[in-house]
């Protein structure tokens, strides 16, 4: 009985690391975006936690305040991969089924 128990773990085990291997294939396709300044910086990343784009609305570039575009643009990037990170969670915790469960180095 306890060979059976082990190659039912095993079954379990490879299921479990297809139900991942799929699931990061589809954080690629995950995309979240955040804006600042009322929308004159947005910014665009996968739950890959990629920046796919940085759009910049001409009336943020003001030569005399250079400081507020860059952090505006540091605010938007953060908040993005924030989303991107929680997306991810969602993501794979949807896919193992271990919801709450936030192992590091995972996702």
């Amino acid at each position: 009985m306890p060979q059976m128990n082990m190659q039912q773990m095993m079954k379990q085990a490879r299921k479990m690391q297809e139900q991942l291997a799929a699931a990061q294939e589809k954080l690629k396709d995950i995309e979240v975006s955040a804006s600042t300044g009322g929308g004159m910086v947005k910014v665009t990343a996968t739950a890959e936690m990629q920046l796919k784009s940085i759009e910049i609305s001409p009336d943020a570039c003001d030569p005399e305040d250079v400081e507020l575009l860059q952090d505006m643009v540091l605010a938007a990037v953060n908040e993005a991969l924030s989303s991107a990170q929680e997306a991810a969670g969602a993501q794979m915790s949807a896919a193992t089924g271990m919801g709450g469960m936030n192992i590091p180095g995972l996702f």
